[in-house]
């Protein structure tokens, strides 16, 4: 797996919006944190474009995407916010400058489709908090931002839970939201987990549709052969009128009960506002314990 530069002050961040709108209001409290940290921002040309919920039109926002993914001088593109799109546009671009100076991409949910596609392209990636989340994440989460910009080695734990699997393992992160995961299925977007830490996280879906998603991944061999689950937040979860009968948690051991790999609920990775970032392709070490789980990004600075 290839790493792009760690950032330095005086770097340059564009911030585009590949899915959902955005206005500058709600960018305003990142661009001044990022500013904060010393860094140049640049917004996308069309990033205030309005097209129903879109950010422009699926050209508007193949165009900035495809415009950061060129600019020699760009060291990071940060998708504003997530929602629903890229999948849209993600066909349409190309990455042969993209490879020849790579950069991190940064953000999650909606953007998890940009992360699978950096995976087959052999390029680690950022799944992070996006700036239209800035002003409402906690100070801890926010604290550890630039310590994955800037490659600084950090750690992250998570409290025991029921459910967990304990074990000791190293490898690379892959993944992100379940449902992008189980919308690549069967596409040049779909990812190869076997020998990889396999990361989920979702936001207001029915359980019975996580059942059903599951059910795909495993039957697509997603769990066959990974080293490790990790499992971030699986935040307001909807039911039928007719209860389902489990938790997204319980739907989630019940698949993975037939594999031995070690399992870690509970981490702070996806929607919400204590969201730690959390680098896609970068070698970590995990453990699983009986007391808590101990997630190292133990990396350093590359260059």
């Amino acid at each position: 797996m290839r790493n792009p530069k760690f950032l330095n002050q005086g770097d340059t961040v564009r911030i585009i919006a590949t899915a959902r709108k955005v206005s500058a209001e709600e960018l305003a409290p990142a661009i001044e944190k990022l500013e904060e940290w010393g860094l140049r921002v640049v917004l996308g040309k069309n990033i205030f474009a309005q097209e129903n919920q879109f950010a422009g039109s699926d050209q508007q926002r193949a165009e900035d995407l495809q415009e950061a993914l060129d600019d020699e001088n760009c060291s990071a593109i940060w998708c504003a916010r997530g929602g629903y799109g890229t999948v849209r546009i993600i066909d349409a671009i190309f990455w042969d400058k993209f490879v020849e100076k790579p950069k991190w991409i940064i953000g999650y949910s909606d953007v998890c489709v940009l992360h699978n596609s950096l995976q087959n392209l052999n390029f680690a990636s950022l799944h992070a908090p996006m700036p239209i989340e800035f002003s409402k994440n906690t100070s801890e989460s926010m604290a550890l931002l630039p310590a994955a910009l800037f490659g600084k080695t950090y750690q992250i734990k998570a409290a025991t839970h029921p459910y967990n699997r304990c074990g000791s393992v190293e490898g690379e992160i892959i993944g992100g939201n379940l449902s992008m995961l189980y919308s690549c299925l069967g596409s040049p977007t779909a990812v190869d987990t076997s020998g990889k830490i396999l990361f989920i996280e979702d936001l207001d879906e029915y359980l019975y549709h996580v059942d059903r998603m599951l059910y795909n991944l495993v039957r697509n061999g997603y769990f066959a052969n990974i080293k490790a689950l990790i499992v971030g937040t699986m935040s307001d979860m909807n039911d039928n009128n007719i209860p389902f009968g489990e938790s997204a948690e319980t739907i989630i051991a019940r698949h993975a009960r037939n594999f031995d790999f070690p399992i870690a609920f509970g981490f702070p990775f996806g929607h919400s506002q204590n969201h730690f970032p959390l680098v896609f392709g970068e070698k970590v070490t995990l453990e699983v314990n009986t007391d808590a789980s101990i997630l190292n990004f133990n990396y350093g600075r590359k260059s």
